[in-house]
C-alpha cells in the first residue's frame, strides 16, 4: 500500500512538472510571438487558415486577398470610422472595457427577462469586444466560443497592449480585419470595393467599411443595403470627434 502511495505520489510531481513546464513554454513564446510582430506584419492569421479549409470542404476557392500597408498609409478616416463603430473608448481602456462589458450584460439580462416574457420574439445579445481583443483574437488565436478561448483571448489582450501599444495595435487590426470572403484588410478591401488604396479612402467610404464589420461575408460596402447605409451615416456622424493614437 505504502508501495502504491508512493507511485501516486510520483505521478502527481511529474505530471506537476510537465505542466510547470508546458505553462513556461507558452509564456516564453506567446511573448516571443508579440515581441515579434510589434515589429513583423502579420501575413497569415489562424481564422485565414480556416477560411481556407472551409471552402475546400464546401468545394469552392476562397483564397486569401490581403494586402499590408502601414498606418501612415492609411486614410486616418478609416481609422476613425473603426473606432467610432467598434470600439469608441479605445485610447482610454486598458484592452478590456469593463465598463462596456457591465452596459452588455444589463443589456442581455434585460433582452433575456423580455423575451421570457413574451414581450419580443427573439433574443439578441450584445457584445463588449474591444479593438484590442479583436486583433488578439484574429493573430493568434483560433475563433471559439470557449471560456478557455476567452481566457487566452484575455491574455493577449493585455499583452499587445502593454507590448505594442495603441497604434500598433490599431495598425494589425487593420491589417488583418475580415472584410469578405477571403478578404482581409481595409487595403483589400479598398481595392476590391472602391478600386482605390486605403489612402485614399473618402469619409463615407471608410464608414461604409466599418459599417459592415460584424458580418463582412453578408453585407458588402459596395452594394449596402438601407441598414448599412443608414449605420454609415451614423458613424460618419460620430468620426469627427474621434481622437487617433
Amino acid at each position: 500500500m505504502a508501495s502504491g502511495l508512493r507511485n501516486t505520489n510520483d505521478m502527481v510531481k511529474k505530471l506537476f512538472v510537465w505542466v510547470v513546464r508546458i505553462g513556461a513554454g507558452f509564456l516564453v513564446l506567446s511573448v516571443v510571438m508579440v515581441v515579434v510582430t510589434r515589429f513583423v506584419p502579420v501575413l497569415l492569421t489562424p481564422l485565414m487558415v480556416i477560411r481556407l479549409i472551409e471552402g475546400g470542404l464546401e468545394g469552392k476557392w476562397v483564397g486569401i486577398e490581403k494586402s499590408w500597408v502601414s498606418i501612415d498609409a492609411m486614410s486616418p478616416a478609416v481609422q476613425r470610422a473603426v473606432i467610432a463603430s467598434e470600439d469608441a473608448r479605445f485610447l482610454t481602456h486598458t484592452g478590456i472595457d469593463w465598463d462596456a462589458v457591465q452596459e452588455a450584460q444589463q443589456r442581455n439580462e434585460r433582452t433575456e427577462r423580455l423575451a421570457a416574457q413574451g414581450k419580443i420574439k427573439r433574443k439578441r445579445l450584445y457584445g463588449a469586444s474591444t479593438i484590442t481583443m479583436q486583433t488578439a483574437k484574429n493573430a493568434f488565436l483560433f475563433p471559439s466560443r470557449t471560456y478557455l478561448r476567452k481566457a487566452f483571448e484575455a491574455y493577449f489582450t493585455y499583452l499587445i497592449e502593454f507590448i505594442w501599444g495603441k497604434r500598433r495595435i490599431l495598425e494589425v487590426y487593420l491589417n488583418v480585419i475580415e472584410m469578405g470572403s477571403g478578404v482581409y484588410g481595409v487595403e483589400a478591401a479598398s481595392q476590391r470595393y472602391f478600386g482605390k488604396s486605403a489612402g485614399q479612402l473618402s469619409a463615407r467610404e471608410a464608414a461604409l467599411i466599418a459599417a459592415v464589420l460584424p458580418n463582412p461575408r453578408k453585407w458588402s460596402p459596395a452594394k449596402p443595403s438601407g441598414y448599412i447605409q443608414r449605420k454609415a451615416s451614423t458613424i460618419q456622424a460620430r468620426m469627427a470627434g474621434v481622437a487617433l493614437p
